[in-house]
């Protein structure tokens, strides 16, 4: 004989119940569908702490144990809405050690999972913990709601039916240029986290590797102090000239270029070349006239007959 499953918390299910109980087939209450304990991925507030979901509530009030990256700041939230959930620490750090606690715990009853802000596992090690979960046959469901990157994108005016999600470039400038060279061409727009104290930085790198592109830059997002610049990149270097909060950076994607544009391009350089410049100096004119990019100038000169 079969089985029904359904959801201890949704009024939409009733009628499933109902009509699976008449035909008397055996009904096994489960949350969210499971059978067994589960591991809850709650997404928290980004800053306003109203911006955590019903849902989010009941389950953070109903299940056994919080792991949270951040303690201090889930307490308030906690607090705010008189939930009186056990706190565990879960970050970096302490992955490790935590995750085979956490499974054993999982064990026996339900444990949710909360970031620092926004939703587990994006940036943070919480995948990790759903990694280990799916190959102990652990569920994890998503309890979705509030997203930094999402909430930036939405605001940022720039094309959101394709984008990348970056997350934080890498710290020192090597690496990080490498990253953004890597992705350069692409034609979809590039979604980036960045800490206050490297924000300058970060805008010079990308300027220098990407071009003076389209840029939102979005500071502080639900929060008191909430700011959305649109401008280009070296504006936004001009407008951020000391950085404070916490920033997502919304970057246009490459643009395709027109063949007019492409062949006046060819024939700039070809007549650069007739007169005798170098590749160099050829390349460096180009590029200050046009805002292409010198490594795509130099590979044009290159096919120069």
């Amino acid at each position: 004989m079969g089985h029904v499953q359904f959801s201890k918390g949704g009024v939409g299910d009733f009628p499933a119940y109902v009509h699976a109980a008449a035909a008397g087939v055996p009904v096994r209450i489960g949350y969210n569908g499971f059978t067994m304990p589960t591991l809850y991925l709650v997404a928290t507030p980004i800053g306003n702490l109203e911006d955590i979901t019903l849902r989010a509530i009941r389950v953070l009030g109903e299940v056994k144990l919080i792991a949270a990256e951040d303690t201090r700041r889930t307490r308030i939230l906690l607090a705010r809405y008189d939930i009186k959930t056990q706190l565990t620490s879960y970050y970096e750090r302490n992955k490790r050690s935590k995750i085979p606690y956490l499974l054993q715990r999982l064990q026996e009853y339900d444990v949710a999972l909360v970031s620092e802000a926004g939703m587990p596992g994006v940036n943070d090690p919480g995948y990790e913990l759903v990694a280990a979960c799916a190959e102990h046959g652990v569920p994890v469901a998503p309890i979705p709601g509030p997203s930094a990157p999402v909430a930036a994108l939405a605001v940022s005016g720039l094309p959101t039916d394709q984008f990348l999600y970056l997350g934080f470039p890498p710290r020192q400038p090597g690496p990080r240029r490498r990253l953004l060279q890597s992705v350069a061409a692409y034609p979809f727009t590039l979604v980036f986290l960045e800490a206050p104290h490297r924000l300058l930085a970060s805008l010079a790198d990308m300027e220098q590797c990407l071009g003076d592109r389209k840029v939102a830059v979005c500071r502080e997002l639900t929060k008191l102090h909430e700011e959305v610049f649109r401008g280009t990149l070296s504006q936004a270097r001009s407008h951020f000239q000391q950085p404070k909060g916490e920033f997502t950076l919304v970057v246009a994607g490459r643009e395709e270029q027109p063949a007019e544009m492409t062949r006046g391009v060819e024939n700039r350089l070809r007549q650069l070349k007739a007169e005798g410049l170098s590749a160099k100096d050829a390349v460096a004119e180009v590029a200050k006239q046009t805002g292409l990019k010198k490594k795509e100038l130099y590979r044009e000169w290159l096919k120069l007959k």
